[in-house]
């Protein structure tokens, strides 16, 4: 029996802020040296499963140069399938920009049955987790099910961001709602669905030609199969996993990291997340640098008398002597110049922070953001909460000290930038 996975890979992800102006929510990076999307591709590999699609839609740039022929995940093969990437297109009829989950499937149906697949494996790319699919299909297959989803129990505080399951005593599905105020359990679908190709083909298209329907997923095909009847199981997860989908689920999944006993483990041989990863030289600590839990990849530098706490570093960041970074995500190079602290950020790509800035604090729970290519500069204080978008240079400050929740944004036209 043959399994075509399908990544979604097309979210905006706007509730990850100036993290994904520039980026699509799955390429965003993580812990270290990884993209978000690094992780579902893995599992799918891991699993044996070597035929892959990955739709994409908002700012896809990134993620086609990462992902590229599919090499890193052994994936850059005709055969048995390889990795395929499909964006939106114009065609004569039925194609436009994806209207939801289930009409990105649906535009794209002619390619995903080319092969005529048995089962239809759709995943979410922007999601952080470990799973073998080989016990969800054979789960799938003992249970004679039309459609089968991951669940997994979430913090009932948390349970309204997500779709909540009813299921009976055999893990039937016997009520499903997407994001409900008042969540009636908290079972939690994970977003991962495997379909029998052909009760995936008949409810695409009856969705297709729904002209009321949001054409999504969670929110109309999903519970139209239970609604229907259809034989629909909820397969039980209780590993790690997280959606990152907002500023304090990325820095604490980095956090988790750090644990003493980590829920996610990295250095698991038995179950590499493979990823493309740049040629960069190896991690350089100066005498009388401290450093202590903290991860850091290729080509970074802690100069002397610098500290480094509870942090996660992309390649090539530098703390400049006398700095001082704790429960930060500092993404590729960037550079805190010396005497400058940082506490409870998060700096994407290429920012410089000046010299004795002092960004965020650990005595506030607010997480300061800063876009790639900004500058903060020396002695500014940037309080916690505060966010610093994409290309702002020094002069874009009227003041050196940024508000809790202020917002700077570049004065400079596009063309300058």
């Amino acid at each position: 029996m043959r399994t075509r996975a399908v990544i979604m890979a097309g979210g905006e992800g706007s509730r990850l802020s100036v993290l994904t102006a520039k980026r699509t929510k799955p390429a965003v990076p993580f812990a270290g040296k990884y993209r978000i999307i690094d992780f579902a591709l893995s599992n799918c590999v891991n699993s044996n499963i070597y035929d892959v699609m990955v739709l994409m839609q908002y700012r896809p740039h990134s993620l086609i140069e990462h992902i590229g022929a599919g090499g890193p995940w052994d994936l850059n093969r005709d055969f048995s399938g390889g990795i395929r990437m499909y964006t939106p297109f114009k065609a004569r009829y039925g194609s436009d920009w994806y209207l939801g989950t289930a009409d990105a499937v649906q535009q794209n149906f002619a390619f995903i049955k080319q092969t005529k697949p048995d089962y239809i494996l759709i995943l979410s790319g922007d999601h952080i987790y470990a799973m073998d699919y080989d016990p969800l299909i054979t789960f799938h297959r003992d249970h004679e099910a039309d459609l089968t989803m991951a669940t997994i129990h979430v913090p009932p505080h948390d349970a309204s961001r997500y779709g909540i399951v009813g299921v009976d005593d055999d893990y039937k599905v016997t009520s499903f709602v997407e994001k409900p105020k008042n969540p009636p359990t908290d079972l939690a679908n994970m977003g991962v669905y495997l379909f029998n190709m052909d009760t995936l083909d008949q409810y695409l298209w009856e969705d297709h030609k729904n002209k009321k329907s949001s054409h999504d997923f969670g929110k109309d095909l999903l519970p139209r199969l239970v609604a229907d009847g259809k034989r629909v199981y909820a397969y039980p997860y209780s590993g790690y996993w997280v959606d990152v989908g907002t500023i304090q689920s990325y820095w604490q999944a980095h956090m988790d990291l750090l644990a003493n006993e980590p829920p996610l483990k990295l250095n698991d041989r038995s179950w590499v997340i493979h990823t493309r990863t740049e040629e960069r030289p190896p991690v350089r600590i100066a005498a009388g640098a401290v450093v202590m839990d903290s991860m850091l990849s290729d080509g970074c530098v802690i100069e002397s008398g610098a500290k480094v706490e509870n942090s996660v570093f992309s390649p090539g960041v530098i703390v400049r002597s006398g700095a001082i970074v704790r429960q930060s995500i500092l993404l590729t190079d960037v550079i805190v110049d010396p005497g400058a602290v940082v506490e409870r950020a998060i700096l994407d790509k290429r920012v410089q922070v000046g010299e004795k800035a002092s960004v965020g604090s650990l005595a506030d729970e607010r997480i300061v953001l800063a876009g790639k290519n900004s500058q903060i500069p020396a002695g500014a204080i940037i309080q916690p909460g505060a966010t610093i978008a994409n290309d702002v240079v020094v002069t874009d400050y009227a003041n050196l000290t940024i508000g809790s929740m202020e917002i700077i944004e570049t004065k400079r036209k596009p063309n300058e930038i």
